[in-house]
């Protein structure tokens, strides 16, 4: 049977691309470094996708899954070296951590079959395939480096599907269980692959594919921030209480049309395709079962405030086309007001903005000097002290 390893083991990677695999046929291995996690897909072999169906959900069982000790460096290295197909899904900043025992991998797989890999990149970072690159021939031989950039496909994706964290009462009956929306469709970058694209059943490769992370990054992940931090000044737990509250769904409209507007002078598509994208998120926002809670969506400020991220990141694109992007700067207020407990990140950013004032925070961690936009940033950070009321 053909072989697909999964490396992380984590939501998307078991509720998302794993069932891609398992829906096209494939022995999904999964590469972990969660000792129990490890031990029971090993034991059961299976585990379960519980997909939202209005207030019910629909069971998929993922099958003839196993998993190997992340840890093992030569383990892993050996499942690389034999599969047809792999993918990662460990987070931006875990990538780093897994770069030496995937180049163990492309080494032996240099020796022992020469033959052609296509890992497939399911992290939430723009250029994310030459981030990786750079990060493994750290690790490789002058050999392995050269086998790398001929052999070895870095395809970029775009995540569009939202899996948050499994609601208790289903992770008793099985750690394992994840729960998922019903969107189920994978864009990739098409110019990625090396060789023989693979057959995975609803990934659509598309070229060029710089339109698709940017849609993701400034328009999906961008309006359920803001959705997760305006919902924080208002005291709501949930993603679909926030986007219930009229004031947060204009906001995130709002949000949503500036970033549509900037997408469609940067890549020439059409506006009603991306107007129609917007209102598809936004009610996909609503859906009650996924339990999505805004301390989740909004966590890890330094990351999602930086430059090159979901929010900023679209304000600079707006700021490069001349569309105006009032509510982002709105968004970007709202985020330095985020500081749940627990969230180290983003209480080093809530702190910082508290200690040393707004533009020197938006500086250090977002890049914006603007006057005017530093000043219109500073006066919502201080109206949200009282609530989002400013914002009728």
């Amino acid at each position: 049977m053909k072989k697909a390893v999964m490396y992380g083991g984590g939501n998307i990677g078991r509720g998302f691309i794993a069932q891609l695999f398992n829906m096209s046929g494939y022995e999904v291995v999964f590469v972990d470094v969660v000792d129990a996690l490890v031990n029971k897909m090993n034991e059961d072999r299976s585990y379960p996708i519980y997909i939202t169906n209005g207030d019910s959900y629909d069971e998929y069982k993922v099958t003839n899954v196993r998993a190997v000790d992340g840890k093992v460096e030569e383990n892993v290295a050996r499942e690389i070296a034999e599969c047809e197909v792999m993918a990662t899904a460990v987070g931006v900043n875990i990538l780093k951590f897994i770069a030496k025992p995937l180049a163990a991998g492309i080494e032996r797989r240099m020796k022992e079959s020469g033959k052609e890999l296509n890992i497939i990149i399911c992290e939430n970072k723009i250029d994310a395939d030459k981030y990786l690159r750079s990060l493994v021939n750290e690790h490789l031989s002058e050999e392995g480096k050269k086998f790398f950039e001929e052999k070895v496909g870095l395809v970029e994706a775009s995540i569009g599907r939202m899996v948050p964290a499994t609601p208790d009462a289903i992770k008793e009956k099985n750690f394992l269980a994840v729960c998922v929306e019903p969107y189920c469709t994978l864009p990739v970058d098409k110019n990625g692959f090396k060789g023989e694209i693979p057959a995975i059943k609803n990934m659509t490769p598309f070229a060029p594919f710089e339109f698709f992370i940017q849609r993701k990054l400034f328009m999906h992940n961008m309006s359920h921030a803001i959705t997760a931090y305006l919902g924080n000044l208002c005291g709501y737990n949930y993603i679909w209480e926030a986007i219930g509250d009229a004031r947060i769904r204009y906001c995130a409209l709002r949000a949503l049309l500036e970033s549509a507007t900037a997408m469609h002078k940067e890549h020439n598509v059409p506006m009603e395709e991306l107007l129609d994208h917007s209102y598809d998120l936004l009610e996909r926002f609503t859906n009650k079962l996924l339990g999505d809670t805004v301390a989740r969506v909004g966590r890890d400020t330094v990351r999602k405030l930086n430059a090159e991220d979901r929010i900023v990141g679209a304000y600079n694109l707006c700021k490069k086309h001349g569309v105006d992007y009032t509510y982002l700067l709105i968004a970007v207020a709202a985020g330095l007001r985020f500081a749940p407990e627990g969230d180290e990140p983003s209480i080093e950013v809530s702190t910082f903005a508290k200690e040393n004032g707004v533009a020197e925070a938006v500086r250090k961690y977002s890049g914006i000097t603007d006057k005017a936009d530093v000043e219109k940033i500073a006066e919502y950070y201080v109206k949200f002290e009282n609530g989002i009321d400013c914002l009728n």
